[in-house]
């Protein structure tokens, strides 16, 4: 473990240079580690963690998704199995379906939690909010987590390319004295970028009100009301989207993932400058209510309950689908997929 200063507070953090990946086959080497759920975060970790020689199975209902598995090297009967089969089989039990899939198989998956195994997850949902969910883990397990800071397709992507994706860890119950340990070991054999420690309670309230906020629904607000804007003065679709977010996740945004706020400040015009520290504040100002309360809508609760109540609707998935639906026909999504095929390619213009 390394500390690291993270803008003046300093935290410990954990990479495969102070953890290496065959320490990590070591921790993990007796172990089963059966993957429930080949959905979101279930192809990257399984994959990465089959990849990087650890035991893996992985189980999953069969359908479409099963069919993935399929296609991506899994083999019936060898190294995918039923749900209750990969749960039976398996010493570390990684629960990766979504939450109200995690909430349906509970009463199924906890039969297969005798002792000595360890439950896995990768969100703090089930276990942080078990007052509404019903996930109360058996005394006698660990019950672990690794959250990555991305999508599974984003640790996969990464993990191809030899980069890692960074990810938060936790342990919730230490029954066999060695839970840490198991833990950082998993999140280096997903191939983390590097590990932070956190709680499961403040992993799942940072991640709703992140989801809720900055990373998706404040973005998607954001972007819908200056598009707006525009347009309705008379400037073109092609002209509203390019200053809208072609520009934004085209240009600036790898500056300032690159180098920082500021190195993307200081590599755009002057007029451009002055506006912009001119108006940040009158935008966090405007917008810091609403995360506070965003903030107290999550950890209360009332997120996690508006989630439960709507996905576990049994036409949750086609109500979805019409949202995502209208999303996708509004004028500028609609455009932004004209401006992308006019995006130059192989460096061509």
């Amino acid at each position: 473990m390394a500390e690291m200063n993270f803008g003046g507070v300093i935290e410990t953090v954990v990479t495969n240079k102070e953890f290496s990946l065959e320490k990590a086959r070591e921790v993990l080497k007796d172990e089963t580690i059966a993957v429930i759920g080949y959905g979101i975060q279930g192809p990257g970790q399984a994959c990465n963690l089959r990849d990087n020689g650890f035991n893996v199975i992985v189980g999953q209902r069969e359908g479409k998704t099963y069919d993935k598995a399929v296609a991506d090297g899994w083999v019936p009967g060898q190294t995918l199995f039923s749900i209750e089969e990969a749960a039976e089989k398996g010493t570390i039990i990684c629960m990766l379906l979504s939450d109200a899939g995690q909430i349906q198989v509970w009463p199924t998956i906890k039969k297969y939690l005798t002792a000595g195994k360890t439950l896995y997850y990768s969100h703090g949902f089930a276990i942080t909010w078990n007052d509404r969910t019903g996930v109360v883990p058996p005394s006698d397990i660990d019950v672990i987590m690794v959250a990555p800071k991305g999508s599974g397709t984003s640790l996969r992507t990464m993990f191809l390319e030899g980069r890692g994706l960074n990810c938060s860890y936790a342990v919730y119950q230490d029954a066999s004295g060695k839970a840490e340990e198991k833990t950082i070991a998993f999140g280096i054999g997903i191939g983390a970028g590097y590990l932070f420690k956190t709680t499961f309670q403040r992993e799942a309230t940072s991640d709703l009100t992140g989801e809720r906020g900055s990373l998706m629904g404040a973005i998607e607000g954001l972007l819908e009301a200056q598009y707006e804007v525009l347009r309705e003065n008379g400037h073109s679709p092609s002209e509203a989207f390019n200053e809208t977010v072609e520009e934004l996740t085209q240009s600036l945004m790898p500056l300032f993932a690159q180098k920082g706020m500021d190195w993307m400040y200081a590599n755009c015009s002057t007029t451009a400058q002055r506006g912009a520290l001119d108006w940040a504040p009158r935008f966090r100002d405007a917008i810091k209510p609403v995360m506070q309360w965003l903030y107290y809508s999550v950890k209360t609760g009332n997120e996690a309950q508006i989630s439960i109540d709507s996905n576990s609707k049994p036409d949750y998935r086609d109500g979805l689908n019409k949202e995502l639906e209208a999303m996708r026909n509004m004028e500028m999504w609609r455009a932004a997929e004209t401006v992308r095929k006019l995006r130059p390619e192989n460096g061509e213009c």
